[in-house]
């Protein structure tokens, strides 16, 4: 059997969908991952992703995530189980913050139904949630979570059907590419192709250290807390939430399973030097925020803590995704600093390194996203 037309590093939410929409094509396809498939050591796991819409980060947003709907939707006809659930989400704020004003602004460039709601009106529907009266709400019912976990598996496991291969428990060392080759070294051998696809998560800073590219990895834990009743659950109609407050951007997932709901914050976040060597013990002051924000907002929540974990987010200045060719290398092609909000994008991001790397037309504009952009230099 030939070897690979193209080699893709990371097997984590990006890299398995490059490795989907690469075999789907026909295109001989080869993973590297030193983790096995759906680990908890990157940016891809924590039972829940969020998934909506009317994007508040920029309106440019909005068509990429109008065609990972329709991706995830396929992903899970394949898979023979649901992959997305909508539950909605509730958006609460200052009406001159940042998170409101820019759900508004892209529900109105892009047509995009949103219900408004004052503070008195959020505690009526939902009993689950506590708002101050000087914020209002958006509710976005075209919204919910994916399965994370379950949604990385999908991808390889339909990559695998269709040719691609994975190999897993192999650190990558280096790589090094010519005009027409590339070759990957890892501590277990070495793998050439013609082309290279760059989906390493936290580790892209340091696979693309020649280019210096302006990323923080941050250091993002996650907990699960008991409810005093089924206020938050799916039966109950509980929403997915976003706070914006002065101490910080919270959010959550309603009850989903047996650990109860799922609360973390958006903002922030220690600075992460290695992402090997992470600190995965639960921080006080991290609980701490965490819990206060329960205590004002979520009266219905407990302190009991049934579960933690930590993923990374990894930085650009403008907190917007770099998805892009190498600029020396034309047969290297990368996405990397998804900026915490990147996983609901996975089949999007990937298809686009497919197309990328095999000279062919974005499906999504994602000229925005480039790396020669002034305000990543900022």
């Amino acid at each position: 059997m030939s070897g690979p037309e193209v080699i893709v590093i990371g097997a984590g939410g990006v890299g398995s969908a490059a490795l989907f929409y690469l075999a789907r094509r026909g295109v001989r396809a080869l993973g590297l991952d030193r983790f096995a498939p759906a680990h908890d050591r990157g940016s891809s796991h924590g039972r829940t992703r969020m998934i909506r819409q009317a994007y508040f980060e920029h309106p440019d947003y909005v068509p990429m995530v109008q065609r990972a709907f329709s991706q995830w939707a396929e992903l899970s006809e394949r898979r023979g189980s649901p992959l997305y659930h909508e539950v909605g989400l509730l958006q609460v704020g200052p009406r001159d913050g940042v998170v409101l004003p820019g759900v508004l602004a892209s529900a109105r460039t892009h047509g995009l139904e949103i219900e408004e709601l004052s503070a008195a009106a959020v505690e009526k529907r939902w009993r689950g949630f506590r708002v101050p009266r000087h914020l209002a709400a958006l509710f976005e019912r075209r919204a919910g979570y994916l399965d994370v976990e379950d949604c990385v598996l999908a991808h390889l496991d339909e990559a695998r059907r269709m040719g691609a291969e994975l190999r897993i428990g192999e650190t990558v060392r280096r790589w090094e590419a010519t005009r027409d080759r590339v070759t990957v070294e890892t501590d277990r051998g070495r793998y050439h192709a013609e082309r290279l696809i760059i989906a390493a998560g936290p580790w892209a800073g340091q696979l693309l250290a020649e280019l210096g590219l302006p990323l923080e990895v941050r250091r993002k834990p996650m907990f699960w807390y008991e409810a005093t009743s089924n206020v938050y659950s799916c039966e109950q109609q509980s929403p997915a939430f976003l706070f914006e407050l002065p101490a910080g951007i919270y959010y959550g997932f309603p009850q989903i399973d047996e650990l109860g709901v799922k609360v973390a914050e958006h903002s922030g976040g220690t600075v992460v030097a290695d992402p090997l060597t992470v600190n995965r013990d639960i921080d006080a002051v991290d609980r701490s925020r965490v819990e206060q924000f329960a205590a004002e907002h979520l009266p219905a929540l407990t302190r009991r803590l049934t579960a933690h974990s930590v993923c990374m987010y990894t930085m650009t200045h403008d907190e917007h995704f770099i998805v892009d060719r190498h600029p020396t290398h034309a047969n290297v092609v990368f996405a990397a600093g998804l900026s915490g909000h990147g996983f609901k994008f996975a089949g999007v991001l990937g298809e686009a390194l497919a197309d990328l790397v095999c000279d062919r037309p974005t499906a999504a504009p994602m000229d925005f996203l480039h790396l020669n952009r002034p305000a990543l230099r900022a």
